[in-house]
């Protein structure tokens, strides 16, 4: 084909051409054009499913946490629409093929603006992901069983995590085990960034932990030796990890914590009072020799202290304002915290709607312990 017959080539034919699925849909989500490939990858074919809407349960969209993507909320299409922006990187959802069956599938969403810029509807590309999602829900389980809480139970103490990882895998890592029959040991970590490198290094900060298990009594010390050898991983500030690490001591009523840049804490008191509380320290694996100081809390019976990644307050408007730890307080009481325990999916679901992005830029880890009165 010459370069003229190529010039009079139609925009149907070259999005037909195309190996990914490709669709178009209004400002009110009704689907306009539909390609060859996105005939091919789901089932249905074009004259099948223009002129529906996307959220007319066609597809059935869901993402990795089970999220149904057909309403407004959590449609990464419509986020694209609302907030004038495409994604970023690929999504991973999961559409259901026109025989009933689920194909995983890489996403990507951006708005479409006529001359004088203004939204006039939304373009999705995706392509089947079949090949690579076994390996990347076997590295989930994986990374799962590395994620730690106390097998057995305490009358005196109750433990929560709610973890949202960014992908499939993610770059936050927890673990909460007893050391000893009035003592309780735990540590949020987040490592820059997300997906599969992130949770490689979650893998190691694991092992860390195994390693160092005779220093898990001191926070400082083991914070320390930590730091040592995430700096000997690679060069100093290649990757880096945020977090906090803490010895609940029920006997004495006292958590000793040590900080490595991580969030500050909230500290619920028996009387429904949050108190926002930020402890000093530096990253693990940016800097080689650094020392790490321990603090200590009173913790009374009734009283909980709850930590969470950078994930729950980095969160930015469409201003560029961010949510910060007096947002998200704002956003838990709203959610009935403390009366009633963590609502994640609705804490979520305001988390996105006060952002200005197509989803959550990043995992999202809670830990929560409560001293019983």
């Amino acid at each position: 084909m010459s370069s003229t017959q190529l010039a009079h080539l139609s925009s149907q034919d070259i999005l037909d051409s195309l190996n990914d699925g490709v669709y178009v849909t209004d400002c009110d989500r009704r689907i306009v054009f539909w390609n060859k490939a996105a005939e091919r990858i789901v089932g249905w074919r074009a004259a099948e499913i223009v002129g529906r809407s996307c959220g007319d349960n066609l597809l059935c969209h869901i993402d990795k946490d089970g999220h149904e993507l057909c309403g407004e909320v959590y449609c990464p299409l419509h986020r694209a629409m609302v907030t004038d922006r495409g994604s970023a990187v690929p999504i991973i959802v999961f559409a259901q093929h026109k025989d009933g069956r689920r194909i995983p599938l890489q996403v990507s969403v951006a708005p479409i603006r006529d001359k004088s810029g203004e939204v006039i509807g939304g373009v999705e590309t995706f392509r089947d992901l079949s090949s690579l999602i076994k390996d990347l829900k076997r590295a989930k389980s994986i990374q799962e069983q590395s994620l730690r809480m106390p097998q057995e139970s305490d009358p005196r103490i109750t433990f929560i995590s709610h973890y949202i990882p960014y992908d499939v895998v993610g770059g936050d890592y927890f673990s909460i085990e007893r050391l000893d029959e009035d003592c309780y040991v735990f540590l949020l970590a987040d490592v820059m960034g997300h997906g599969i490198a992130a949770a490689l290094y979650t893998m190691y900060l694991h092992s860390l932990w195994e390693e160092s298990r005779s220093l898990l009594a001191s926070p400082a010390t083991f914070f320390t030796e930590v730091n040592r050898k995430l700096c000997a991983l690679g060069s100093e500030g290649d990757t880096f990890a945020t977090g906090v690490f803490g010895v609940v001591d029920i006997g004495r009523q006292l958590v000793h914590l040590c900080n490595a840049a991580g969030p500050p804490l909230v500290v619920v008191r028996g009387n429904s009072t949050l108190e926002s509380l930020s402890v000093p320290g530096f990253p693990l694996g940016l800097m080689a020799g650094m020392d790490y100081v321990e603090e200590t809390l009173s913790l009374a019976p009734g009283d909980s202290l709850l930590c969470f990644s950078d994930g729950a307050i980095e969160v930015r408007d469409a201003q560029r304002r961010e949510l910060g730890v007096d947002g998200l307080l704002a956003l838990l009481k709203e959610t009935g915290y403390p009366d009633t325990a963590i609502k994640m999916a609705e804490l979520e679901r305001r988390l996105l709607l006060y952002s200005n992005a197509i989803r959550l830029d990043d995992d999202l880890t809670f830990l929560g312990i409560h001293l019983v009165a």
